[in-house]
């Protein structure tokens, strides 16, 4: 019999729960300094997992959440792209 698989799970730097990887979404910061969304989650440089979700990406805005996590200033356009992202995946599931 299969044994089965361990979830890896992550914490969303927002909200503070524990979800599964695939919920969430990394945020990482390149040695360079750039902040982009890794959506294959394997880019090398800081990261930090935010929930699929609208209200956790708007706290993690309103908070400058993700500019202590990442310890860089994380430019408007990062969460524009994140709510957009947001937006395709549940007109998906629909």
């Amino acid at each position: 019999m299969n044994k089965p698989r361990k979830v890896p799970m992550r914490k969303c730097v927002a909200t503070g729960e524990m979800r599964p990887k695939k919920e969430l979404v990394r945020i990482v910061r390149s040695k360079e300094g750039d902040v982009s969304v890794d959506l294959t989650g394997k880019k090398s440089g800081r990261g930090a997992y935010l929930s699929l979700d609208r209200e956790a990406v708007l706290l993690a805005k309103k908070k400058n959440i993700l500019s202590n996590q990442l310890e860089v200033t994380v430019d408007d356009s990062v969460y524009e792209e994140l709510l957009e992202l947001i937006d395709k995946e549940q007109r998906q599931s629909k």
